[in-house]
């Protein structure tokens, strides 16, 4: 493991920093983000590292202090605020206790911060106040954790770091662990760090630079060792190809997605559902397809910290029927039927330790598990799925080093349990509120123009996950390079011709090769033309009959076989025109197409209804432009109309203005609002059309 620490880049956290938090907490930031960047040492919220100094009051009093990681931040880009400061010396006090609550315990680290309103400490605050050194740092290094969980766990350490750490069984985190820690460092206060066995490591200086070295050192120490006993390597008679795997992915992902979603007793909105996130590379497909995959898999997590995220075990699928999909389904549901059952029975055991205010977890699955596939990793939204994938892919490669050094030996059920269920732990994933869509995924055609990327910005910024596709180029990929400075990585692009069959059906596997299924699907590419009905060729009209019917056909159809194999219903919002209804002159090519294909999602209606697919349209009129954006259609009629009316461009778009009704003027966000009340399902309708119009009576749908 590299040693990372630079003194020109510790000077720029000191120049950046040291004003406002002084130097000793801004060269904190810069090591506990270089401990961060390493995913071998800590992922997503893991580890915890904490300074101490002193803090002055209102009465101008300077008080020790300790500064600790909030619970849940992520150290790789921990600011100063992110490490809480609290009133060190009543924290030492507390070592006076024979016992302490973990609720009590927070409720003196809330008393004692410095800052109301500053997050909550980590659940090791006490272990970082009752060691004396400055500067601590914890990680859950996967070295650490390849050596500790075997059953000769303490030896492998000791041969390893020899007498420079103390070694600590298993303690569950919290009041009893920091009294554990104290006593041993003061057995042997000359150690450099300490190994708490089935959890991670501990070191310590008095500078930032002292105890980050030392991690480094010891943790490498330690690689070094597992390399040496590696003589057992996994066996793969044949291990399967990513490509083969990714397309098995295609396959399994939306029967598996659909099996997971979790009934919500909502008639508009039945199902919960989930994101999956798959993980074919090569070490998890050799992992599956080995002879003892199973075995390791069904062994408990690294570290109690991963349990939230991943649960105690994942779901392991024997013998997956790939070549028949029918037996595959059966497998499947039975597989989470057994799950469910067995996760309730493992509730049930331990439910009298289950705290006050703790909620159970659902029965699901997090990880599955499947040889020749590789892995599906669930969670609320895409990123909590892939913090399990990251979880994951650690997961596999600690329990192979383990299987070539010895063999692997996890934490008890009991201990699994207690902290599964420990309300600091579950405090991680936070209780906000979720957006409508947060669970959702979407896919926008002809997302590149005004009224696409104005659907793809509602949808995104009521938490779905978007996949935005066009045709490829520039404009797909600057919308998507634009949203995703914002939104992450809820938008994907897909570049998508509407017009090719194996271009649609390309897309859709992508989309499920991303996020495992496909909830909503907007069609709304279209092209137009202006031309009188005699000057207008068969060819152009083909043009426009090819993207506006045979695309609309093509999209649908491929969205309805895409939930019948989901099974949980869905949404298809087709994006119409007032032309529909009241077709313009010179626009015959565009009006008749658009018609069709509006007729299209009419009998979509009807044919979807059963399983539980509302189709609807809206037909928006005169949107000449997003932002920067320039309406494709209107580039295209924009001219005709001005040299008719004797208008530039602005007059013109006053012209549109006025006709209507209300006097207004007409957004694309206007027509993304509209998409928006149908993919929240605010009424039981299918079949409907919404104008966007300002009110056109002779458009008015009948």
């Amino acid at each position: 493991m590299e040693n990372r620490w630079r003194d020109d880049e510790a000077a720029e956290f000191i120049r950046k920093y040291a004003a406002q938090w002084g130097e000793d907490l801004a060269l904190r930031t810069y090591a506990s983000r270089l401990l961060g960047a390493e995913p071998d040492l800590v992922l997503h919220g893991g580890g915890n590292t904490s300074v101490k100094g002193t803090h002055t009051n209102l009465l101008g009093e300077r008080v020790p202090a300790i500064y600790v990681k909030a619970s849940g931040f992520d150290l790789e880009g921990i600011e100063p605020a992110g490490h809480s400061g609290l009133d060190l010396v009543p924290l030492k006090k507390l070592r006076a206790l024979d016992d302490l609550g973990d609720e009590t315990m927070m409720e003196e680290f809330r008393t004692r911060l410095f800052n109301p309103h500053a997050a909550t400490p980590s659940l090791e605050t006490l272990v970082h106040a009752f060691l004396p050194a400055k500067f601590i740092d914890h990680t859950h290094a996967d070295a650490i954790l390849a050596l500790t969980n075997q059953t000769n766990g303490e030896k492998l350490i000791r041969e390893a770091l020899g007498d420079e750490v103390t070694v600590l069984p298993y303690i569950r985190p919290g009041f009893k662990l920091a009294k554990a820690v104290a006593e041993a460092f003061e057995g042997k206060p000359q150690a450099r760090g300490m190994v708490w066995l089935k959890h991670g490591i501990v070191t310590w200086g008095e500078t930032a630079q002292q105890s980050y070295s030392t991690m480094i050192e010891l943790v490498s120490r330690a690689e070094d060792l597992l390399s040496k006993r590696a003589t057992k390597a996994l066996k793969v008679a044949v291990q399967t190809p990513a490509e083969k795997a990714r397309g098995r992915v295609t396959q399994v992902a939306p029967i598996l997605r659909g099996l997971l979603a979790q009934p919500s007793g909502d008639q508009d909105r039945p199902f919960r559902r989930s994101i999956l996130v798959p993980l074919t590379t090569h070490d998890v497909l050799a992992f599956v397809d080995s002879d003892r995959g199973r075995e390791l898999a069904l062994t408990p997590p690294l570290t109690s910290d991963h349990l939230i995220r991943t649960k105690a075990l994942p779901l392991w699928i024997d013998a997956p029927c790939y070549d028949d999909p029918t037996k595959l389904r059966d497998q499947l549901s039975k597989a989470v039927q057994d799950y469910s059952a067995q996760y309730g029975a493992y509730v049930a055991r331990h439910a009298a330790h289950i705290p006050g205010g703790v909620s159970r977890f659902d029965p699901l699955p997090r990880v599955v598990l499947m040889p020749g596939l590789g892995a599906l990793c669930a969670g609320q939204n895409a990123k909590t799925a892939g913090i399990a994938r990251d979880i994951i892919v650690h997961t596999v490669a600690v329990k192979s080093r383990v299987a070539a050094t010895g063999s692997y030996e996890g934490l008890s059920e009991e201990h699994l349990f207690e902290m599964e269920y420990h309300s600091f732990q579950q405090a991680k994933l936070g209780a906000s509120a979720e957006t409508p869509l947060a669970r959702e995924v979407a896919l926008v055609t002809g997302a590149a123009g005004a009224i696409g990327s104005a659907i793809c910005e509602e949808l995104l910024e009521q938490g779905c996950h978007v996949a935005a596709t066009d045709l490829a180029g520039e404009a797909l990929k600057n919308l998507v390079d634009e949203l995703r400075a914002k939104h992450g990585e809820r938008i994907i692009a897909v570049p998508l011709d509407v017009t090719d069959p194996k271009s649609v059906a390309q897309a859709f596997s992508a989309v499920i090769g991303t996020w495992g299924g496909i909830d909503l699907v907007v069609v709304n590419a279209g092209v137009a033309m202006v031309a009188p009905l005699a000057d207008l060729d068969v060819e152009s009209f083909r043009k426009l009959e090819r993207v506006n019917v045979e695309g609309t056909l093509l999209v649908i159809g491929e969205a309805a076989r895409h939930f019948r194999i989901q099974g949980t219903g869905g949404d298809i919002i087709f994006v119409s025109t007032k032309n529909v209804f009241s077709p313009g002159s010179k626009f015959g090519a565009y009006s008749a197409t658009k018609a069709a294909a509006h007729q299209l999602a009419r009998i979509a209606s009807l044919e979807l209804a059963e399983l539980g697919v509302r189709v609807n349209m809206v037909a928006p009129d005169a949107i000449f432009s997003h932002g920067g954006r320039k309406s494709g259609l209107w580039a295209e009629v924009g001219p005709d109309r001005m040299r008719a009316r004797g208008l530039d461009e602005k007059g013109l778009e006053e012209y549109y203005r006025q006709r209507n009704l209300l006097k207004a003027t007409i957004t694309a966000r206007h027509v993304a609002k509209a998409v928006l009340f149908f993919a929240t399902r605010q009424t039981p309708t299918t079949g409907a059309t919404l104008p966007v119009d300002g009110g056109l009576p002779d458009a008015t749908p009948r």
